[in-house]
């Protein structure tokens, strides 16, 4: 595991994108842009797969978009379709036979498939499929699905039958983008929980995580994928399947927290209107007596200025994030955490020398490296230093897609409110309520999972611990 300096965030689910060519574009390229804006939800690994007369071509390794493609291995990637995935895997090995989208030969042709969620009865599928003689060649859910969407499509008239019976069986979240022989498939979960959208440019079509990844590629948003609806887009245009649904959508709340990016809208909500408002609402909440409001970059800027505008208290820039440190940064020694911090972040000692600060973050998680960064806004001269966070306490762990296995991990599950104060070493720490949460995405046309800060889970999850990963863990 990861004990450096990022321990205080969860990390940012998949991303997903895929174009479908009418026009004269390509591909690879503007395949390579999405994935770029939608680096955010995932550092790990990244890949691209063309559809060129059939035949599937794909590259994919581990590191960040622009250190796995060049113009050599774009101009490789030529054809109609294409798909790409960005990926971080929330539990096993970090691998590059776990890295998407995912390739697969069977009876009727080849399929690539890339995926943002996680299946919480992936482990017992794959035990059935390998029962009755099915070979895997990587540890991800994500080969699950290809497996069953392959087995359904030899025994069905039609590919919409054969992904109709496969979202009868797999269970979890799930926000998949399919490249086939003919056509670009979009499949959302039932329940809404991971996000997918649709665009166009002039007569193709485009899939995405997030809005920000149209605006990319100088694509039009379209209109958000249902829960449960399958698109597909062919020569004949797009088309959609709605499957059965349970009632209510269930988006992950996390998504206008932290995890998109603030330029996106996502079911009808601007994520960075929800984060001003999370701000505005957590001040009138938990006022404070202070000088000057700053955020933790970069997940409680968008609060921290609206903490800033409802309180009236001045925003300022009191604490600068090293963008240079990334996924290859080299983690310090143990004895060398509080080193490791000051590399990612450093306080601007003019800014709030002899201040009362309010610091808004979007979460505590373990608490580690809060307790880090108030310190160093104390030795920079803060007077004070009072801690919001633009959501509630994250006690509970999710089974969807983030990497937080087991309550023990959270720092809210263990300790009060009061404890985690002194924990920190601030003069105050005040949480966004839950209620005040779920008024931030204005104009959402969804409902929200809320499951890991009062453990209200959508469906039927399993113990703690016995989890897999998001698109691409270990099972």
């Amino acid at each position: 595991m990861n004990t450096g300096i990022r321990l205080d965030k969860l990390k940012e689910e998949c991303g997903v994108f895929g174009i479908y060519n009418n026009d004269d574009l390509d591909v690879a390229r503007l395949t390579y842009y999405g994935l770029y804006a939608l680096q955010h939800r995932g550092q790990e690994s990244a890949g691209i797969a063309v559809n060129d007369n059939g035949t599937i071509l794909h590259h994919k390794d581990m590191g960040l978009v622009p250190e796995i493609f060049n113009d050599v291995v774009l101009n490789h990637l030529k054809g109609k379709i294409a798909i790409g995935h960005v990926r971080y895997s929330t539990t096993g090995a970090s691998l590059r036979e776990n890295a998407q989208p995912m390739v697969i030969k069977y009876r009727n042709g080849q399929l690539a498939l890339a995926h943002n969620g996680n299946l919480i009865n992936a482990a017992e599928l794959r035990t059935q499929m390998e029962e009755s003689g099915a070979v895997f060649q990587s540890t991800n859910d994500t080969e699950v699905i290809a497996n069953l969407i392959s087995r359904y499509r030899v025994l069905s008239v039609n590919i919409e039958e054969a992904l109709t019976k496969v979202m009868s069986e797999i269970k979890g979240s799930y926000a998949l983008v399919i490249l086939t022989p003919k056509r670009l498939v979009g499949i959302r979960d039932p329940l809404g929980i991971r996000p997918l959208c649709i665009g166009t440019i002039g007569n193709s079509y485009v899939l995405a995580s997030e809005s920000c990844a149209l605006d990319a590629v100088g694509a039009k948003f379209m209109r958000d994928v249902n829960p449960g609806e399958i698109v597909l887009i062919g020569e004949d245009g797009i088309k959609s399947v709605q499957t059965e649904t349970p009632g209510e959508s269930r988006l992950c709340i996390f998504e206008f927290v932290y995890f998109a990016r603030p330029d996106s809208r996502i079911d009808g909500a601007s994520v960075h209107q929800a984060r001003i408002e999370a701000g505005r609402i957590l001040a009138r909440e938990h006022p404070v007596d202070a000088d000057l409001v700053i955020g933790a970059p970069d997940g409680g800027l968008n609060a921290a200025l609206g903490f800033s505008r409802e309180s009236g208290i001045p925003y300022g820039q009191g604490l600068l994030k090293n963008k240079y440190v990334g996924r290859t940064f080299i983690q310090p020694e143990q004895g060398q955490r509080e080193t490791g911090v000051r590399i990612k972040f450093n306080a601007v000692r003019n800014e709030i020398e002899g201040k009362r600060v309010v610091m808004v973050d979007d979460s505590i998680v373990r608490g580690t490296t809060t307790r880090r960064i108030v310190q160093m806004l104390k030795d920079a001269g803060a007077k004070e230093v009072h801690m919001r966070v633009s959501s509630p306490p994250y006690k509970y762990p999710c089974y969807f897609g983030i990497d937080i296995s087991s309550s023990k991990q959270l720092v809210a599950s263990n300790y009060s409110t009061e404890e985690i104060r002194q924990m920190i070493g601030a003069d105050s720490l005040g949480y966004l309520s839950l209620e005040g949460l779920l008024k931030t995405p204005k104009g959402a046309k969804c409902g929200f999972c809320t499951a890991c800060f009062n453990a209200d889970y959508p469906m039927e999850v399993p113990k703690e611990g016995n989890k897999f990963a998001c698109g691409g863990g270990r099972l």
